[in-house]
């Protein structure tokens, strides 16, 4: 292709940048995946907040005694699931144990301002030396059922034995960022690809860095045509939704049975809406925002309102230059996509499939005032921040037992700090931590930069 013809197919998209053009800047449309639509919303949700799914844990009563009954009960459930946090369920094992396992709300909710939001991505997770759940803690579980109630530790012993193997994997330097990527290359690596069943000793080589990542709303995914930050889940959504099962499904009769229940799922996830903006909004100051980001964001991100449209693109890394560690070592190791794509996710009538990409999606934009802090790993605190490269600190920290929301700058209140001095310190000196990338914004007036701000606040 010519080189003035890809400029214009750049300058269309919204993305500008200077250097040489060639065809490799190219933004790549990704076509529709065909997904299973007609399930039931509150059905969904039901399995979701209830549903066994993962069906492994710890014994209800020994997490009882360890963790105490949950303060609060956001998702106003009875029975044994009042007792215990929205992040877990009680599910029952084979001989009859009740057990405690962790569901998906443990990455996909996240409380603000008082109220849990269903869908927001859970900013406030530590997976760093200090989580409670760590091997020393399993072990002591393990020894303490062993001497004190066989049946407990039969019930518990699955779940056991894979977390003792998994966890020393999911270590992060500072609190705050996620590892769901890093979790299911693990799993894949100890599971056979078509019969998922256990295997002590890991199959796959497993990368030796932990590459964080922040974790995107929920309420996005009915605008997209893949899935994750480089959009290589291809597919049928719902193969990938369940991806968590492989932390305690003993085969695939298991997971067929977890894989019927994803069309109600997807319904409810489908039916997620953003929360909106609580504070007052300029409506002059916005309309003015609109027209700015229509003209020199929307090429990529899409627009909203009565035109909504979202173009579905993949941006190459030397344009979106941002921290390429994650599709690089999470997404795009050749022996895990070779895995997935001769498993089990890949056979029926629903398959999926993995298209690694080098570079990361456009996603659409509806609440990003509420999805602090920004960029896939979570690097920069602010979206006043994001659209201006100025602004974003080295190294930062916010309050993770009382956080505040800024609502001018959109995003977490932060400190700046001059060095990184804890787990609570975000390091962008890190390898994968790194806030550089989409500097677009950049090239905005600070007028202009203010009625975006101003305009994202009513998405």
């Amino acid at each position: 292709m010519k080189k003035w013809m890809v400029l214009i197919l750049i300058v269309i998209s919204g993305v500008a940048f200077t250097g040489v053009f060639i065809s490799e800047y190219e933004p790549v449309p990704i076509p529709p995946s065909t997904q299973r639509m007609g399930g039931d919303v509150q059905k969904g949700y039901e399995y979701l907040t209830t549903g066994e799914y993962v069906k492994g844990g710890i014994p209800f009563r020994t997490w009882l005694m360890g963790m105490g009954k949950s303060k609060t009960n956001y998702l106003q459930r009875t029975g044994n699931n009042a007792e215990v946090s929205h992040e877990y369920n009680t599910v029952t094992a084979a001989n009859g144990e009740v057990l405690v396992a962790p569901n998906c709300l443990q990455c996909h909710a996240q409380v603000f301002d008082g109220k849990l939001v269903i869908g927001l991505g859970n900013t406030f997770m530590d997976f760093t030396h200090n989580e409670k759940t760590n091997v020393k803690n399993l072990k002591m579980v393990e020894s303490m059922l062993k001497l004190t109630s066989a049946s407990r530790y039969k019930a518990a012993k699955p779940f056991l034995d894979v977390a003792e193997i998994v966890t020393p994997f999911l270590i992060t330097n500072i609190r705050g960022v996620n590892t769901a990527d890093r979790l299911a290359a693990v799993l894949a690596s100890h599971r056979d690809p078509v019969t998922f069943k256990w295997n002590p000793e890991a199959q796959l080589d497993i990368p030796e860095m932990v590459i964080p990542s922040d974790v995107p709303p929920w309420w996005l995914l009915k605008k997209k045509n893949a899935m994750f930050y480089n959009g290589f889940g291809r597919g049928d959504f719902g193969r990938f939704l369940m991806a968590s099962n492989l932390l305690t499904v003993n085969d695939t009769a298991e997971s067929a049975e977890v894989d019927s229940h994803m069309p109600d799922l997807l319904a409810y996830i489908f039916s997620l809406e953003p929360p909106k903006y609580p504070g007052t909004i300029d409506k002059a100051l916005a309309g003015d925002g609109e027209k700015i980001f229509n003209k020199k964001c929307g090429g990529c991100h899409g627009s909203y309102g009565a035109t909504e449209k979202y173009p579905n693109l993949l941006i190459p890394e030397p344009v979106i230059q941002t921290d390429s560690l994650l599709y690089k070592y999470n997404y795009s190791s050749p022996q895990f996509v070779e895995w997935f794509n001769k498993s089990w996710f890949t056979t029926g009538d629903h398959p999926a499939r993995l298209e690694p990409f080098m570079g990361y999606i456009a996603p659409p934009l509806d609440g990003i005032w509420v999805t602090a802090p920004y960029l896939h790993n979570g690097s920069v605190p602010t979206l006043e921040a994001l659209l201006n490269s100025d602004l974003r600190p080295k190294y930062w920290s916010r309050d993770f037992d009382n956080p505040e929301y800024d609502y001018e700058k959109l995003g977490w209140k932060f400190t700046k700090e001059t060095k990184a001095l804890d787990k609570f310190t975000y390091n962008t000196d890190l390898p994968g931590y790194g806030n550089y990338g989409h500097t677009f914004g950049d090239r905005l007036t600070e007028k202009e930069r203010k009625v975006v701000l101003e305009y994202l606040k009513t998405l």
